[in-house]
């Protein structure tokens, strides 16, 4: 009998399970790209790549100097409530101009409008450098600054928003939306804590100045984009014809129940689950603390977001976006129930984090119905009424949270009856629209 035998099949390194039967390096090197955000839009997409970058670097901009416009107006006043007024001085030129240039961006070249609107707010940047350099110290020069800027962004970003269907396929319009949030989460953890850096080391004017010159990435990005007029509805690729009016947008959000719920489980998270307004009382009554635990409770919904958004890589897989929707704000809802409870600071920030991080895979899921199943024609208009929704949410919020705690004499109970409210709401439409729960991004129907 021959001794001969047949060579033993090679087997590699990755295919030998390791000690103990766990997994592999490579099985973990794909699981871990697998949760991580996809990429894949900024890897394929150029346009897209250079608009995601410029928007970041000028996000983190832009919260530089929120930051030195509520020093400045403190230190020249050294009162709560001009400061306060800050944020008065901003909300009624988002919402005029954002239903304004939301029906504008449904008419003109949105290259066009997004390049008009970098280049007011990277403006209005220079202006507020040069009156802290002068030293001014005019409160309403800054008032005029913040509504400025304002209008400026509420005017352009119906355009940018609507450019993103247009830049990737549709298939990626999740992972894009997923990217977009990260950018956004990233201005608003990293502008402020540079901001507060630049402005202790060499003033106001610093922040300003890097705010100015950080839009040149946006404005570049615009620049190098194709000409991006909407395109009538029918996928016949002709450019839509005559004026874009801001009812006519109203009244097709009116008529389209998937859309219209997307909007209804946004304004129910936002007017019964955000106790924002409660948060000086929250870190005195429930743990001691004063201004450094008000930052800590303001910070934690934005990291949660921000750590949503950077491992959304199952995001694409999901097709039942109405489902994901209210299962996202439902789960907002009991995280702040939850968070009206515990007296554990830093289980009460982990709360709060969950809370964002449901809030972050809400908006990826609602941004995309509202690109998909929208036509090109009536996105500037959606994104218009997206930013009304998005600025006035958070303050009948703030005034709902604050009338309940008011009538009931306790933080407590404003802050569990808001969370749980918020899931109510969302019991309640998903009994009323069933046809949201089975929206499916393979066959959007608005």
């Amino acid at each position: 009998m021959s001794t001969d035998q047949p060579p033993a099949p090679a087997v590699s390194a990755d295919a030998v399970p390791p000690a103990g039967g766990g997994a592999g390096p490579s099985r973990l090197r794909r699981l871990a790209r697998g949760a991580l955000a996809d990429i894949g839009p900024l890897r394929d997409h150029p346009d897209y790549r250079r608009v995601w970058f410029g928007q970041t670097v000028s996000s983190v901009g832009q919260q530089m100097t929120a930051v030195a416009v509520a020093v400045q107006v403190y230190d020249v006043t050294r009162s709560n409530f001009a400061t306060g007024l800050v944020g008065l001085f901003s909300l009624v030129p988002l919402v005029t101009f954002g239903l304004w240039g939301g029906a504008i961006a449904d008419t003109v070249d949105r290259r066009r409008l997004g390049l008009i609107g970098s280049a007011g707010l990277a403006a209005v940047s220079v202006l507020l450098a040069a009156q802290a350099l002068l030293g001014l110290h005019a409160v309403a020069l800054l008032y005029a600054a913040v509504a400025l800027q304002a209008a400026f962004f509420a005017l352009s970003s119906p355009a940018r928003s609507s450019m993103i269907p247009r830049l990737v396929p549709r298939e990626q319009l999740p992972a894009a939306n997923a990217l977009n949030t990260v950018s956004m989460n990233l201005g608003m953890t990293v502008g402020p804590m540079l901001g507060g850096v630049l402005i202790g080391a060499y003033g106001a004017q610093a922040a300003y100045l890097v705010d100015a010159v950080a839009f040149s990435a946006t404005l570049y990005a615009m620049w190098r984009l194709p000409s991006m007029k909407p395109q009538s509805e029918g996928g016949d690729g002709a450019e839509r014809k005559g004026r874009a009016s801001v009812l006519d947008g109203l009244r097709f959000l009116a008529t389209r129940p998937n859309l219209r719920t997307s909007f209804l489980a946004d304004l129910a998270a936002m007017i019964f689950g955000l106790p924002r307004a409660l948060f000086p009382a929250i870190a005195v009554g429930f743990y001691g603390g004063g201004a450094g635990t008000v930052g800590l409770l303001v910070a934690a919904p934005a990291v949660g977001a921000l750590a949503g958004a950077l491992f959304s890589g199952w995001i694409g897989r999901v097709h039942r976006h109405g489902a994901a929707v209210l299962a996202a704000v439902a789960a907002w809802g009991l995280a702040i129930a939850a968070f009206g409870v515990v007296r554990d600071l830093w289980l009460g920030l982990a709360l709060l984090a969950a809370a964002g991080c449901a809030d972050t895979i809400s908006m990826i899921f609602r941004n995309t119905i509202m690109q998909v199943a929208a036509p090109d024609d009536m996105r500037g208009r959606l994104q218009g009424i997206f930013i009304v929704v998005v600025a006035g949410g958070p303050r009948l919020g703030d005034f709902e949270s604050g009338t309940v705690a008011a009538l009931t004499s306790s933080v407590t109970v404003s802050v569990v009856t808001g969370g749980l409210a918020c899931v109510a709401a969302v019991l309640l439409l998903a009994a009323r629209r069933p046809a949201f729960l089975r929206y499916d991004s393979r066959r959007p129907t608005p």
